[in-house]
């Protein structure tokens, strides 16, 4: 038995009936106050905040609105008032369902931009190992043009060449400067750069340790005619606890810095130099060799160094099929430049001809996943992605794996050509190559070059544009072009977004 007036929720007959009185007289209530208000001439926002209390601030608004928009008093007016925020809260979500859906398309197809299932994802950090005695990376001679390059002589003092050096105060690395004169401190910009990265890797790697140099800029003359040391273009290096066990991983951390060429030298140091501030090898991207073919939706075959911007080569789409791409602009074009290529060969004949610098698919771990590498890290044994000959028509061609069997270095003359096709990538020689390079990090070039994709389609979908909407836009487009609509050099868009990359981009996404 319960207590006389409680209802249990038990029985649904009694429990609704009350339920519904005593709705009735709440209404009856908020009746009379509305009957009251509309006396005494109380406007319709003091109702509201009366009515449904002062703490929600929604309805003074709503009730505002609705006077504005020639809604009724009464009985029914809350039910107006809730149906009024209702549709405004339903219009805000979906204006914002509408954003997400359209930043989660634009991410699938930037991540989608290549083969296999995972293309253009980052790729997990590597394991670092440590050099041994007497490595060097890379495995060729240190003025080469594929390591630190040729000296150009001693910088003395008295030299118009000293203003380039720069001194370092980093507080994370310690100065030997066995000569009290400050010697040690000066070098290059770019081997300044490359040293402080390495100094950030040495305190991540071992806590409470810090890089120690114990060579630097020599004037002095200790060292071998054609040292790099004489130009502060190279750098003898230990740990601060000058603990031998760590000099192999040290070695390496200054691979992963981007020193040019790093060498186990002694049992008492690690040699590392970088390449000139004018050499051209240290300032060129990624590109290929003018000999390299393409295919075209016109021509067919065609040589790098013919292709022109408009023209649409074979690619891969998002979902991974061969498809024309159109050629927006060339990131670089140099057509009488001598660089360094490298040349990676695959089981069947294929071959690829392309800068160390430049992106290519590489298929790694289980699945057949693939990710966008430098042309320097693919080895032998790795995977590339090529489309097979012998098939006609564009729907029949078909994406399959092949091992590569040799990988060489060498430096040729014929031209570098880079060209941007809208879907980011290009198929030359048969095999699957990324458009970009320097930036480790396909997705995110890809992206970067976002705003010029869009402008590029409101031009072709709106020829008569005027040219004042983005006159600085035309501008720099009309001066990177010659009559024939043909680029030479690098892009401004492409070294507008370099150099910005100095300033943001972490070192390890930089070549």
């Amino acid at each position: 038995e319960r207590p006389p007036g409680q209802v249990s929720k038990l029985d649904p007959l009694e429990y609704g009936t009350r339920c519904s009185e005593e709705k009735l007289k709440e209404n009856k209530k908020k009746k009379k106050k509305k009957q009251k208000a509309k006396e005494h001439g109380e406007s319709r926002s003091e109702l509201g905040i009366r009515i449904y209390g002062e703490d929600d601030r929604r309805w003074p608004g709503a009730v505002a609105k609705l006077c504005r928009a020639g809604g009724g008093g009464g009985g029914g007016g809350e039910v107006d008032i809730l149906h009024m925020y209702s549709s405004v809260t339903m219009a805000k979500q979906e204006v914002l369902l509408a954003v997400v859906l359209l930043v989660l398309v634009l991410s699938e197809a930037v991540l989608c931009c290549g083969p296999g299932r995972s293309a253009g994802r980052r790729r997990r950090p590597r394991k670092l190992t440590p050099l041994v005695f007497k490595q060097h990376v890379p495995n060729v001679s240190e003025n080469t043009l594929g390591a630190s390059g040729l000296p150009e002589g001693r910088i003395t003092r008295d030299d118009s060449r000293f203003k380039e050096l720069v001194p370092n105060y980093n507080t994370d690395i310690y100065f030997k400067d066995e000569e009290g004169t400050g010697a040690d401190r000066l070098m290059t910009q770019r081997c300044k750069e490359k040293l402080n990265t390495l100094a950030i890797s040495v305190m991540n790697q071992w806590p409470g340790v810090k890089l120690r140099v114990t060579e630097g800029w020599d004037e002095d003359g200790h060292h071998s005619e054609e040292s790099l040391h004489y130009e502060g273009r190279a750098v003898d290096i230990t740990t601060s606890d000058r603990d031998r066990s760590k000099y192999g991983m040290l070695a390496r951390l200054a691979v992963e810095a981007g020193f040019d060429w790093v060498y186990y030298e002694s049992r008492s140091h690690i040699h590392c130099s970088v390449k000139s501030e004018s050499s051209p090898a240290a300032k060129s991207g990624g590109c290929f060799h003018g000999n390299s073919t393409v295919m075209t939706r016109r021509g067919g075959a065609k040589l790098m160094s013919q292709v022109s911007i408009g023209d649409e080569l074979l690619a891969l789409s998002s979902d991974g099929s061969p498809v024309f791409s159109e050629v927006l602009l060339f990131l670089d074009r140099q057509p009488s430049s001598r660089r360094l290529f490298r040349v990676i060969e695959t089981e069947g004949g294929h071959s690829v001809t392309l800068t160390p610098t430049h992106l290519i698919y590489v298929a790694v771990g289980p699945g057949e996943q693939s990710e966008a590498r430098y042309a320097e890290d693919v080895r032998p044994g790795h995977r590339v992605f090529v489309v097979e000959d012998g098939h006609e028509g564009l729907g029949q061609k078909k994406v399959s794996l092949r091992r590569v069997v040799r990988v060489t270095t060498r430096e040729e003359d014929g031209g570098a050509f880079a060209p941007l096709t809208h879907q980011g990538n290009v198929i030359v020689n048969g095999v699957v190559t990324s458009c970009y390079a320097v930036v480790d990090d396909q997705s995110l070039a890809h992206w970067a070059f976002a705003p010029y994709r869009f402008v590029h389609y409101v031009r072709s979908t709106w020829p008569t544009m005027p040219k004042w909407l983005l006159r600085w836009w035309w501008s720099a487009e009309e001066s990177s072009t010659s009559d024939s609509w043909q680029q030479n050099g690098v892009h401004w868009y492409a070294s507008a977004l370099y150099h910005i990359s100095q300033f943001i981009l972490p070192h390890r996404l930089r070549a």
